[in-house]
Protein backbone atom coordinates (compact mmCIF):
# COMPACT_ATOMS: atom_id res chain seq x y z
CA UNK A 1 0.00 0.00 0.00
CA UNK A 2 1.15 3.15 -0.72
CA UNK A 3 0.90 6.78 1.71
CA UNK A 4 1.43 10.34 1.06
CA UNK A 5 4.07 11.08 3.59
CA UNK A 6 4.53 15.07 4.58
CA UNK A 7 7.02 15.34 7.57
CA UNK A 8 8.30 18.94 8.80
CA UNK A 9 7.14 20.37 5.26
CA UNK A 10 8.01 24.07 4.49
CA UNK A 11 7.72 26.22 2.15
CA UNK A 12 8.70 30.26 1.81
CA UNK A 13 7.87 32.88 -0.80
CA UNK A 14 10.64 35.52 0.12
CA UNK A 15 9.35 36.34 3.34
CA UNK A 16 5.90 34.87 3.17
CA UNK A 17 5.32 31.61 4.90
CA UNK A 18 2.94 29.49 2.47
CA UNK A 19 3.32 26.46 4.74
CA UNK A 20 4.70 25.99 7.85
CA UNK A 21 5.97 22.47 9.58
CA UNK A 22 3.41 20.54 8.45
CA UNK A 23 3.32 16.96 9.19
CA UNK A 24 0.57 14.67 8.21
CA UNK A 25 -0.02 11.43 6.60
CA UNK A 26 -2.48 10.36 3.75
CA UNK A 27 -3.24 7.07 4.55
CA UNK A 28 -4.46 3.92 1.37
CA UNK A 29 -8.51 2.56 2.14
CA UNK A 30 -10.33 6.22 3.21
CA UNK A 31 -10.45 9.54 1.27
CA UNK A 32 -8.69 12.06 3.10
CA UNK A 33 -10.42 15.52 2.87
CA UNK A 34 -8.21 18.27 2.58
CA UNK A 35 -9.51 21.42 4.19
CA UNK A 36 -8.32 25.25 5.20
CA UNK A 37 -9.75 28.80 4.23
CA UNK A 38 -8.41 30.78 1.18
CA UNK A 39 -4.72 30.89 1.59
CA UNK A 40 -3.98 28.38 4.30
CA UNK A 41 -1.29 26.74 1.93
CA UNK A 42 -3.59 23.76 0.21
CA UNK A 43 -2.66 23.77 -3.32
CA UNK A 44 1.05 25.03 -2.24
CA UNK A 45 1.18 21.47 -0.60
CA UNK A 46 -0.36 19.39 -3.19
CA UNK A 47 2.46 21.00 -5.87
CA UNK A 48 5.00 20.26 -3.29
CA UNK A 49 3.78 16.51 -3.11
CA UNK A 50 3.78 16.57 -6.98
CA UNK A 51 7.53 17.69 -7.08
CA UNK A 52 5.79 20.93 -8.84
CA UNK A 53 8.17 23.35 -6.38
CA UNK A 54 10.66 22.82 -3.79
CA UNK A 55 10.10 23.19 -0.45
CA UNK A 56 12.71 25.48 1.52
CA UNK A 57 13.16 22.56 3.70
CA UNK A 58 11.51 19.30 5.19
CA UNK A 59 9.91 16.46 2.57
CA UNK A 60 7.22 15.44 0.99
CA UNK A 61 7.13 11.89 -0.38
CA UNK A 62 4.38 9.39 -2.00
CA UNK A 63 5.28 5.67 -1.06
CA UNK A 64 8.77 7.00 0.45
CA UNK A 65 10.28 8.29 -2.86
CA UNK A 66 9.59 11.99 -3.97
CA UNK A 67 7.59 12.23 -6.88
CA UNK A 68 10.61 13.11 -9.35
CA UNK A 69 12.19 9.65 -8.37
CA UNK A 70 9.16 7.71 -9.89
CA UNK A 71 9.67 5.73 -12.75
CA UNK A 72 6.24 6.10 -15.04
CA UNK A 73 4.47 8.47 -12.41
CA UNK A 74 1.19 8.41 -13.62
CA UNK A 75 1.21 5.11 -12.89
CA UNK A 76 2.00 5.56 -9.64
CA UNK A 77 0.08 8.91 -8.70
CA UNK A 78 -2.83 10.92 -10.44
CA UNK A 79 -3.63 14.54 -10.09
CA UNK A 80 -5.80 17.21 -10.89
CA UNK A 81 -5.03 20.36 -9.73
CA UNK A 82 -5.95 22.57 -12.45
CA UNK A 83 -8.76 21.81 -15.36
CA UNK A 84 -8.14 24.75 -17.62
CA UNK A 85 -4.47 23.06 -18.04
CA UNK A 86 -5.74 20.87 -21.26
CA UNK A 87 -4.55 22.57 -24.46
CA UNK A 88 -7.36 23.75 -25.95
CA UNK A 89 -6.37 23.36 -29.51
CA UNK A 90 -6.36 19.33 -28.87
CA UNK A 91 -9.40 17.39 -28.91
CA UNK A 92 -9.85 15.34 -25.18
CA UNK A 93 -8.97 12.16 -26.66
CA UNK A 94 -6.23 13.56 -28.01
CA UNK A 95 -4.78 15.21 -24.67
CA UNK A 96 -5.08 11.89 -22.84
CA UNK A 97 -2.93 9.87 -25.82
CA UNK A 98 0.14 12.42 -24.65
CA UNK A 99 -0.39 11.61 -21.46
CA UNK A 100 -0.42 7.71 -22.23
CA UNK A 101 1.99 7.79 -24.71
CA UNK A 102 4.50 10.28 -22.41
CA UNK A 103 3.67 7.57 -19.64
CA UNK A 104 3.74 4.19 -21.92
CA UNK A 105 0.60 3.42 -20.78
CA UNK A 106 -1.51 0.81 -23.06
CA UNK A 107 -3.13 2.95 -25.50
CA UNK A 108 -7.01 1.30 -24.26
CA UNK A 109 -6.44 3.65 -20.97
CA UNK A 110 -8.01 6.14 -22.99
CA UNK A 111 -11.50 5.08 -23.93
CA UNK A 112 -11.53 3.08 -20.87
CA UNK A 113 -10.93 6.42 -18.99
CA UNK A 114 -13.18 8.68 -21.12
CA UNK A 115 -16.40 6.14 -20.91
CA UNK A 116 -15.86 6.05 -16.77
CA UNK A 117 -15.77 9.90 -16.65
CA UNK A 118 -18.97 10.09 -19.22
CA UNK A 119 -17.17 12.09 -21.73
CA UNK A 120 -16.74 9.78 -24.48
CA UNK A 121 -19.21 11.46 -26.48
CA UNK A 122 -17.53 14.30 -26.60
CA UNK A 123 -13.85 13.11 -27.08
CA UNK A 124 -13.43 14.08 -30.35
CA UNK A 125 -14.06 17.67 -29.70
CA UNK A 126 -11.47 20.44 -28.75
CA UNK A 127 -11.05 21.14 -25.46
CA UNK A 128 -11.68 24.89 -25.83
CA UNK A 129 -15.47 23.94 -26.65
CA UNK A 130 -15.70 22.00 -23.07
CA UNK A 131 -17.60 23.26 -20.09
CA UNK A 132 -16.43 23.92 -17.05
CA UNK A 133 -17.49 20.47 -15.66
CA UNK A 134 -16.64 19.02 -18.99
CA UNK A 135 -12.81 20.19 -18.02
CA UNK A 136 -12.83 18.88 -14.68
CA UNK A 137 -14.06 15.39 -16.22
CA UNK A 138 -11.14 15.19 -18.58
CA UNK A 139 -8.44 16.35 -15.70
CA UNK A 140 -10.40 13.23 -13.66
CA UNK A 141 -10.08 11.31 -16.68
CA UNK A 142 -6.26 12.03 -17.30
CA UNK A 143 -5.73 11.09 -13.05
CA UNK A 144 -7.45 8.05 -13.50
CA UNK A 145 -5.55 7.22 -16.86
CA UNK A 146 -2.88 5.39 -15.45
CA UNK A 147 -4.56 3.25 -12.46
CA UNK A 148 -2.86 4.72 -9.81
CA UNK A 149 -2.40 3.69 -6.30
CA UNK A 150 -2.53 7.50 -5.17
CA UNK A 151 -5.28 9.96 -6.47
CA UNK A 152 -5.12 13.36 -5.33
CA UNK A 153 -8.18 16.04 -6.75
CA UNK A 154 -7.95 19.75 -5.98
CA UNK A 155 -11.76 20.81 -5.83
CA UNK A 156 -13.02 17.88 -7.99
CA UNK A 157 -16.77 18.84 -7.80
CA UNK A 158 -16.07 22.55 -9.42
CA UNK A 159 -18.66 22.86 -12.41
CA UNK A 160 -19.97 19.83 -12.16
CA UNK A 161 -24.12 19.64 -12.20
CA UNK A 162 -25.85 17.26 -9.83
CA UNK A 163 -25.79 14.05 -11.86
CA UNK A 164 -21.94 14.92 -11.94
CA UNK A 165 -21.30 15.45 -8.01
CA UNK A 166 -23.30 12.21 -7.49
CA UNK A 167 -20.86 10.34 -9.74
CA UNK A 168 -17.49 11.94 -8.22
CA UNK A 169 -19.29 11.35 -4.64
CA UNK A 170 -19.45 7.17 -5.71
CA UNK A 171 -16.14 7.25 -7.46
CA UNK A 172 -14.53 8.96 -4.56
CA UNK A 173 -15.72 5.93 -2.52
CA UNK A 174 -15.02 3.36 -4.91
CA UNK A 175 -11.15 4.23 -5.36
CA UNK A 176 -10.60 4.40 -1.15
CA UNK A 177 -12.49 0.65 -1.05
CA UNK A 178 -9.95 -0.76 -3.52
CA UNK A 179 -7.57 0.57 -1.57
CA UNK A 180 -6.31 3.45 -3.49
CA UNK A 181 -5.22 6.27 -1.11
CA UNK A 182 -7.26 9.69 -2.16
CA UNK A 183 -6.54 13.21 -0.82
CA UNK A 184 -9.41 15.80 -2.01
CA UNK A 185 -9.32 19.34 -1.07
CA UNK A 186 -12.61 21.14 -1.24
CA UNK A 187 -13.77 24.36 -0.13
CA UNK A 188 -17.67 22.69 -0.12
CA UNK A 189 -17.90 21.54 3.35
CA UNK A 190 -21.24 19.80 2.60
CA UNK A 191 -20.11 17.87 -0.25
CA UNK A 192 -16.42 16.48 1.61
CA UNK A 193 -18.74 15.64 4.42
CA UNK A 194 -20.69 12.76 2.01
CA UNK A 195 -17.37 11.16 0.86
CA UNK A 196 -14.67 11.90 3.34
CA UNK A 197 -13.71 9.35 6.15
CA UNK A 198 -10.65 11.51 7.38
CA UNK A 199 -9.99 15.27 7.52
CA UNK A 200 -6.14 16.95 7.31
CA UNK A 201 -7.05 21.13 7.98
CA UNK A 202 -5.02 24.09 7.51
CA UNK A 203 -4.74 27.14 8.50
CA UNK A 204 -2.30 29.88 7.41
CA UNK A 205 0.10 27.19 6.52
CA UNK A 206 -0.07 25.05 9.73
CA UNK A 207 -2.10 22.02 10.57
CA UNK A 208 -4.80 22.33 12.76
CA UNK A 209 -6.43 18.98 12.96
CA UNK A 210 -5.41 15.60 11.18
CA UNK A 211 -8.84 13.46 12.71
CA UNK A 212 -11.67 11.20 11.61
CA UNK A 213 -14.59 13.37 10.31
CA UNK A 214 -16.97 11.97 13.13
CA UNK A 215 -14.72 13.20 15.26
CA UNK A 216 -13.61 16.28 14.55
CA UNK A 217 -17.22 17.22 14.19
CA UNK A 218 -17.84 16.01 17.80
CA UNK A 219 -15.30 17.52 19.22
CA UNK A 220 -16.65 21.43 18.07
CA UNK A 221 -20.34 20.85 17.79
CA UNK A 222 -22.22 18.80 20.61
CA UNK A 223 -24.88 16.68 19.76
CA UNK A 224 -28.49 17.51 20.33
CA UNK A 225 -31.91 16.26 20.58
CA UNK A 226 -34.79 17.44 18.96
CA UNK A 227 -38.47 15.78 20.45
CA UNK A 228 -41.93 16.75 20.47
CA UNK A 229 -44.70 15.09 22.87
CA UNK A 230 -47.77 15.37 23.89
CA UNK A 231 -46.98 15.33 27.61
CA UNK A 232 -44.46 18.16 28.28
CA UNK A 233 -44.66 17.43 31.76
CA UNK A 234 -43.67 13.89 32.08
CA UNK A 235 -41.08 14.79 29.90
CA UNK A 236 -39.50 17.43 31.77
CA UNK A 237 -39.74 15.11 34.41
CA UNK A 238 -37.93 11.75 32.37
CA UNK A 239 -35.25 14.21 31.33
CA UNK A 240 -34.84 15.75 34.64
CA UNK A 241 -33.71 12.25 36.16
CA UNK A 242 -31.34 11.68 33.73
CA UNK A 243 -29.53 14.73 33.93
CA UNK A 244 -30.71 16.66 31.05
CA UNK A 245 -32.05 19.70 30.51
CA UNK A 246 -34.20 20.85 27.90
CA UNK A 247 -35.70 24.28 26.25
CA UNK A 248 -38.90 24.42 24.58
CA UNK A 249 -39.36 26.12 21.49
CA UNK A 250 -42.55 28.45 20.58
CA UNK A 251 -44.06 26.26 17.94
CA UNK A 252 -44.35 23.19 20.16
CA UNK A 253 -40.94 20.97 20.42
CA UNK A 254 -38.15 20.83 22.67
CA UNK A 255 -33.95 21.05 22.43
CA UNK A 256 -31.90 18.71 24.71
CA UNK A 257 -28.69 19.59 24.40
CA UNK A 258 -25.19 17.40 25.15
CA UNK A 259 -27.52 14.25 24.18
CA UNK A 260 -27.49 11.46 21.55
CA UNK A 261 -30.94 10.24 20.24
CA UNK A 262 -30.84 6.40 20.97
CA UNK A 263 -30.23 7.70 24.68
CA UNK A 264 -33.08 10.08 24.55
CA UNK A 265 -35.34 7.55 23.13
CA UNK A 266 -34.22 4.66 25.09
CA UNK A 267 -35.19 6.55 28.51
CA UNK A 268 -38.77 7.93 27.08
CA UNK A 269 -39.64 5.22 26.04
CA UNK A 270 -39.10 3.35 29.30
CA UNK A 271 -41.30 5.62 30.90
CA UNK A 272 -44.12 5.47 28.33
CA UNK A 273 -44.01 9.23 27.36
CA UNK A 274 -45.84 9.78 23.55
CA UNK A 275 -43.36 11.30 21.50
CA UNK A 276 -44.69 12.79 18.31
CA UNK A 277 -41.05 13.56 17.10
CA UNK A 278 -37.44 12.05 18.35
CA UNK A 279 -34.65 13.55 16.06
CA UNK A 280 -30.68 14.32 16.08
CA UNK A 281 -29.22 16.90 15.26
CA UNK A 282 -25.45 15.97 15.43
CA UNK A 283 -23.84 19.10 14.27
CA UNK A 284 -22.37 19.87 10.68
CA UNK A 285 -18.92 19.67 9.07
CA UNK A 286 -19.65 22.88 8.36
CA UNK A 287 -20.36 23.98 11.82
CA UNK A 288 -17.37 22.16 13.28
CA UNK A 289 -14.63 24.04 10.61
CA UNK A 290 -15.89 27.19 10.83
CA UNK A 291 -15.26 26.88 14.44
CA UNK A 292 -12.48 26.25 14.01
CA UNK A 293 -10.99 28.54 11.35
CA UNK A 294 -12.66 31.14 12.45
CA UNK A 295 -9.42 33.17 13.79
CA UNK A 296 -6.85 31.51 10.05
CA UNK A 297 -8.78 33.29 7.64
CA UNK A 298 -6.72 35.11 5.73
CA UNK A 299 -9.75 37.30 3.73
CA UNK A 300 -12.87 38.15 5.77
CA UNK A 301 -15.47 40.27 4.91
CA UNK A 302 -17.42 42.39 7.04
CA UNK A 303 -20.75 41.82 8.10
CA UNK A 304 -23.20 44.19 7.65
CA UNK A 305 -23.48 45.33 11.34
CA UNK A 306 -19.39 45.65 11.31
CA UNK A 307 -19.85 47.85 8.00
CA UNK A 308 -22.33 50.35 9.56
CA UNK A 309 -20.92 53.58 10.23
CA UNK A 310 -20.25 54.64 13.85
CA UNK A 311 -22.80 57.07 15.02
CA UNK A 312 -22.47 60.16 16.68
CA UNK A 313 -22.20 60.31 20.37
CA UNK A 314 -24.82 63.29 22.03
CA UNK A 315 -22.58 66.28 23.02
Amino acid sequence: MTSIDVQNLTKEYGTRRAVDDLTFTVRPGRVTGFLGPNGAGKSTTMRLVLGLDRPTSGTATVGGHPYAALHKPLRHVGALLDAQAALGSRTGRDHLRVLAASNRLPARRVDEVLEETGIASAAGRRVRTYSLGMRQRLGIAAALLGDPEVVMLDEPSNGLDPEGIVWIRELLRRLAAEGRTVLVSSHLMNETASFADHLVVLGRGRLLADTPMREFIDARVQPRVRIRTSDATALKAVLARHGHDAVEHADGYWTVHHARVEDIGRAVSRAGVPILELTADEGTLEQAYLDLTATETEFTAQTAQSAQPAQPQEA
